[in-house]
């Protein structure tokens, strides 16, 4: 789908990625990330150089685990931030809520992981504390995806995660799921998600979280 220069053309606009750095190993499925910051690039017309983008993450010296964010702005200059990480950091008895908020399935900015995410931002910010995150559905009343993270549900011994084309961000944990064949893709509504034998949430610096489902926001 492709995106009209318009909506290519603010400054400000910069593709992320962020990233689990561990010591002795490096990146967490870095080749993957390296690919959908390519993708994202290519898609919004900017300069993406991989292998000083892999230079830069190579300098990186660390005895704890770190999350790193790399952002890449038009010209292919690249910004590399990081900070301590805490793999046990995500919460026991984490609850998800509904966004009132329909996503538009049709959206392009919606597959890539770009700054463009003043809706998400904003709702994490005003979400209650109890709440891990929120989740979206599109016009359609199809489940797309958390404000931060991808969702993930079994039915009938199956783990299923929404479809690309109802409009999400295609995780890179989400992609090694399904690549392993361990998820499907799946048009998925209101009533597969509550009546779910389990349900998860996550990204690749998270892992996957367990979670139940709360009341709807209002």
């Amino acid at each position: 789908m492709e995106i009209p220069l318009r909506d290519r053309s603010d400054p400000a606009l910069r593709v992320i990625e962020t990233m689990l750095w561990l010591p002795g190993s490096g990146v967490t499925r870095g080749g993957m990330h390296m690919a959908r910051a390519e993708r994202s690039c290519a898609a919004l017309g900017f300069a993406f150089d991989r292998a000083t983008a892999w230079q830069r993450i190579e300098r990186i010296s660390s005895d704890a685990p770190l999350r790193l964010r790399m952002t890449v702005g038009r010209e292919g200059d690249i910004e590399l931030e990081q900070q301590p990480f805490n793999l046990a950091s995500s919460p026991e008895n984490s609850m998800v809520t509904i966004s009132p908020h329909r996503l538009d399935a049709n959206d392009p900015f919606l597959r890539l992981k770009t700054t463009r995410r003043h809706l998400y931002d904003e709702t994490l910010r005003q979400k209650p504390r109890a709440v891990t995150d929120v989740l979206f559905f599109n016009q359609h009343d199809e489940l797309c995806e958390g404000a931060y993270t991808n969702v993930f549900l079994s039915r009938g011994g199956r783990i299923l995660t929404p479809h690309t084309e109802c409009g999400l961000l295609p995780g890179v944990l989400r992609e090694s799921l399904l690549l392993s064949g361990e998820a499907q893709e799946a048009v998925l509504g209101m009533e597969d998600l509550e009546r779910a034998e389990s349900i998860w949430i996550g990204n690749s610096l998270r892992g996957l979280i367990p979670v139940r489902l709360g009341s709807a926001l209002g």
